[in-house]
């Protein structure tokens, strides 16, 4: 159940963290947010840490926790902000769907997928592409494009990493280890890409980077982390799928953006998907 509830968390807040960005994006440079959001998410995961008493990751891990950090936080999640500037928010949404994609080839050889696996994460990229896709057309832009191709490759082999090299620690401790590292990177990227700021610090943006460091890194990521220790890493990926459902629920609900037939059809395709993946006989899931 501790599982389950930890996808819960990543699909449902991180899906609610793309309309964060954008709102972020108003104010901060994309390395300007990396830096604000996790110097703030580091010292709450580091102090809560200590607060519960967690142990410290043995010194050998501490240098992985170190690359974890700088390849999913300062590399992978800093190219989706900064893609989400110059490509269409539904390309975005698309192109992250590949986690899962990413993460089954990169341990087919461990944990292999099976062809009902093979065919959910198929699926999957469909029914996102059927729910987000932009109607008018997509705004394409060879950086973002590119960032888009790389974030994801980036952001599974990262955690694959620390799924193989990271074994102790408290989970708070190591997450804030990690998040650390990304706003050191941040710190001193941002200076060297434009600067912290693209316009005036609004109020907005403001409760986005508070948004975004409570919820989408102390807690999301820290459920992330636990996650891909606790699944086998395609199932885990799954949750990418679910994020634009939620970012398309909340925009319905919220800004009562337009849902109709093709919104409905991306996810009952995504929800079919999400079922072949997660639904495959225990067998499957086994670690060889």
């Amino acid at each position: 159940m501790l599982g389950w509830l930890a996808y819960l968390t990543v699909a449902v807040v991180w899906g609610s963290t793309y309309f964060a960005i954008a709102l972020g994006l108003e104010s901060f440079t994309p390395y300007g947010m990396v830096a604000a959001r996790f110097s703030v998410a580091s010292v709450l995961a580091l102090v809560l840490g200590r607060l519960r008493k967690e142990a410290w990751p043995p010194r050998r891990e501490v240098g992985h926790l170190m690359i974890v950090g700088a390849l999913l936080l300062g590399g992978s999640n800093a190219l989706v902000s900064w893609a989400e500037l110059h490509v269409s928010t539904g390309l975005v949404a698309v192109l992250a769907a590949l986690v899962p994609l990413w993460l089954a080839v990169f341990s087919i050889v461990k944990e292999p997928l099976g062809p009902k696996g093979w065919a959910g994460l198929a699926l999957g990229i469909a029914g996102v592409a059927v729910l987000v896709w932009p109607s008018g057309g997509v705004r394409i832009h060879a950086g973002g494009l590119m960032a888009m191709v790389a974030a994801p490759l980036i952001w599974s082999w990262g955690t694959l990493h620390g799924k193989h090299f990271v074994h102790g620690g408290g989970l708070l401790t190591n997450v804030g280890i990690q998040m650390l590292t990304a706003a050191v990177i941040g710190l001193a990227v941002a200076p060297l890409t434009g600067g912290f700021l693209r316009g005036p610090v609004t109020p907005k943006a403001l409760l986005a980077i508070g948004y975004l460091a409570l919820f989408g890194s102390v807690l999301a990521f820290s459920a992330y982390i636990y996650l891909a220790k606790a699944w086998p890493p395609a199932k885990m990926g799954t949750y990418a799928y679910l994020n634009p459902l939620v970012a398309v629920l909340l925009g319905s609900l919220i800004l009562h953006e337009a849902f109709g037939f093709r919104e409905v059809l991306g996810m009952v395709v995504i929800l079919a998907a999400v079922a072949l993946v997660q639904l495959r006989p225990k067998e499957a899931d086994s670690t060889h």
